[in-house]
């Protein structure tokens, strides 16, 4: 083979991910072809599959601007007939030649090709000093010195496509003007030759040490009281109080919490009130393998194990049951140990104890002048397992198989289990105090049955036996955040983020930007009387003659704030019914996330009950398509959770790929952690086509910027 290049002239080049110099030119053309595209797509947005082929004769059939030639010159010796030149024939009068013999014929090409590609490196020359001049302009020469420490860009190892900067590392040898050999004295690999391109210089910092001495702070405005023995982070100091409260009011509060001091805690506490089952029914029992982790992360299932043992969380088993683990990182840096019940869940028989309706227990705390919540610390690490269900409740890492003792995460009718138990805990309780699931509400007109209100919700939580996450607890406060709501001295509010993917949505500047706000509003135009009329100045902007950037008016401007009134108000946007069954549909976009709660109303329409958008960063946006999709989803749900935790509910998406995300294998880390976080939910994923996903596409695409060509 080798031979037969060198016969041809052909000089092979391998290219591969991490050899800069190889892979120059099919970017540059994969970037040119997707620019078209992306250009295409502005007008023809459902059939530019259709055009490739068109789109490839434009490419090849125009001169380079570099080379003076189009692709098509270059390799065939001759203009290619296509409409334009057929045009231009007809015009100019053009007589085809008489047919020629096959030498003659082969001669002139052989002529043509070798002054076409004579011409073609004379041009390609001038072009290259001159991008040359304009590079130098802003360019800076690198170089390195024997002995240099140098950060070098490397290849993971779990992820060949993906690459870390690590070092310092030592420039042993300078090979040219752009490769170096860099050595690794700290470890026994071989020196290694890198292009400078792979290299940045390693700049060591000076370690500087600040002494700082604490002041006296919020811990001297408590009782002396509250140091009691046997305390530890997340005490009763880290209860936050109402900056509204006086200081008699502030003074009493804390002697009240000081009281109950151990109840505050870090802690879980452990309760006798409850036990959690696990019904199987004749299901055999499921065994899964553990899944690969990296020694990092072994490290963490160690440490977690190591203090779930200290805390009598889990115990070492001998069940025939096994679910594998999986880390998931929380925002706020912490690891939150998960255990993938999903193939248990798959045959528990469904618990269908009734969770609170949210209106009913809003209403209840709208009235209030002051109100308090208190969060219970590692809620369901304080519901005992029964001993079946502890069997069941085994997990498998590369330390061994364990099971818990306690009632964890990810398990089906655990929600349902927990609020069984704070319904029996607030039993004779309702008319000033109220929970869903952890979060405990107490409500009272006035600040003297306040404080006893607050002393018999704390008395209950003592005596059984739970414990509360004092960082977590907002006391005497006059308007509070709860489930979803602003509550509160007499009124009830959603939240602003309800309608704030509406409200905020920006003026459009281009074509493609005007339709997608036409799509979410023509979804719900049955609702809208007149609607034709109403949006007629943002339609006329789509027409096809329009150009790509609208010229904006102030009927353009009048039309679109009345239709973004329409969608926050009735008749389109609905408050929600928690008798009815939830339909949430989620969409992504290159650069953002959407997402709509709707409801049927009376007329068996849909109705919008909240509407969602987020911008993508810079890292989120470089994700896969189904993990975009899929994100959307995990963002939907965790702002969604108010209205729909504890309850059935459809999800759609446009996504086919995720329909099995239940079923998701570990060949993907991102889209299992996002799985399992979904455990606690109870829904079902419902596939449709993008034309009918409007509403989410358009909230994806809002207020992010396009791909021009």
């Amino acid at each position: 083979m080798k031979n037969l290049w060198e016969a041809h002239g052909v000089n092979h080049l391998v290219a591969t991910p991490y050899h800069h110099q190889t892979n120059g030119m099919v970017e540059k053309f994969n970037g040119t072809l997707g620019a078209m595209i992306r250009k295409f797509v502005n007008e023809h947005s459902n059939d530019w599959d259709l055009v490739l082929q068109q789109l490839l004769f434009a490419y090849r059939a125009v001169p380079h601007p570099s080379l003076g030639f189009s692709p098509f010159e270059l390799v065939y010796g001759r203009e290619v007939k296509g409409p334009l030149q057929l045009v231009k024939q007809q015009w100019e009068g053009f007589t085809p030649s008489p047919g020629t013999n096959i030498l003659d014929f082969v001669t002139n090409l052989q002529n043509t090709l070798r002054t076409s590609l004579a011409l073609a490196r004379e041009n390609l020359q001038d072009a290259q000093k001159e991008q040359k001049t304009w590079y130098d302009k802003h360019a800076r020469e690198r170089s390195f010195k024997v002995g240099d420490q140098v950060m070098v860009l490397k290849a993971l190892q779990a992820h060949k496509m993906e690459a870390s900067w690590e070092g310092p590392f030592t420039v042993q040898e300078r090979l040219g003007a752009v490769n170096y050999l860099i050595a690794f004295p700290t470890s026994n690999r071989k020196p290694k030759v890198y292009h400078i391109n792979s290299l940045k210089p390693f700049y060591s910092r000076e370690l500087k040490v600040c002494q700082f001495t604490a002041q006296g702070g919020d811990d001297a405005e408590w009782p002396e009281g509250v140091y009691y023995e046997g305390k530890c982070a997340g005490g009763v100091e880290e209860v936050n109080l109402s900056m509204t409260l006086g200081r008699m009011q502030r003074q009493q509060i804390q002697e009240l919490c000081t009281s109950y001091a151990p109840t505050f805690s870090a802690t879980p506490g452990l309760t006798e009130r409850a036990y959690h089952f696990i019904d199987t029914g004749n299901a055999h029992p499921i065994r899964v393998q553990p899944y690969r982790v990296s020694p990092q992360a072994k490290t963490a299932i160690e440490r977690e194990i190591q203090d779930m043992l200290q805390m009598g969380v889990i115990r070492p088993s001998e069940s025939a049951w096994a679910s594998p683990v999986v880390l998931v990182p929380k925002p706020d840096g912490e690891i939150r140990f998960c255990v993938d019940y999903r193939k248990l869940n798959a045959v528990t028989r469904p618990d269908n104890y009734p969770m609170p309706r949210t209106d009913e227990l809003l209403e209840k705390l709208g009235r209030a002048q002051f109100i308090s919540t208190l969060d219970l610390t590692k809620g369901y690490w304080q519901v005992p397992l029964d001993e079946s269900a502890k069997e069941r409740s085994a997990f498998i890492t590369h330390l061994g198989l364990y099971e818990f003792n306690v009632l964890p995460f990810g398990l089906r009718n655990a929600p349902a289990t927990f609020q069984r138990l704070v319904d029996g805990l607030l039993a004779g309780l309702g008319e000033y105090a109220v929970a869903y699931l952890d979060d405990v509400a107490i409500f009272s007109d006035s600040w003297a049955d306040h404080l006893e209100h607050l002393q018999k919700v704390l008395e209950r939580i003592r005596e059984a036996g739970l414990t509360v996450k004092a960082k977590k607890c907002q006391i005497g406060l006059n308007r509070v955040t709860y489930l979803g709501h602003q509550v509160g001295q007499g009124t009830i509010s959603p939240l602003q983020a309800k309608v704030d993917a509406i409200q905020k949505w920006p003026v459009p500047k281009s074509k493609k930007q005007v339709q997608s706000f036409l799509g979410l509003a023509g979804y719900y135009r049955r609702f809208v009387p007149h609607y034709s009329q109403i949006a007629a100045p943002l339609t006329d902007l789509t027409k096809k003659k329009q150009p790509n950037a609208v010229q904006w008016t102030g009927k353009c401007q009048k039309a679109f704030n009345k239709l973004k009134a329409t969608l926050m108000s009735d008749p389109v946007l609905r408050a929600p019914d928690f008798d009815k069954l939830f339909l949430v549909t989620t969409d992504a976009s290159e650069h953002g996330v959407g997402a709509v709660l709707m409801q049927k109303g009376p007329d068996q329409e849909f109705h919008p009950v909240v509407f969602l958008s987020k911008k993508l960063s810079e890292r989120e946006s470089s994700w896969s398509v189904t993990e975009k999709e899929c994100y959307a989803i995990v963002y939907a749900l965790e702002k969604l959770r108010p209205y729909v935790w504890g309850r059935r509910f459809h999800l759609q998406t446009d996504h086919a790929a995720l329909k099995w995300l239940h079923t998701v294998k570990e060949t993907n880390k991102k889209l299992l952690r996002w799985s399992l976080a979904l455990q606690d939910f109870d829904f079902d994923i419902q596939h449709i086509s993008g034309a009918s996903n409007k509403v989410a596409d358009a909230l994806s695409r809002e207020s992010f910027p396009e791909s021009t060509g």
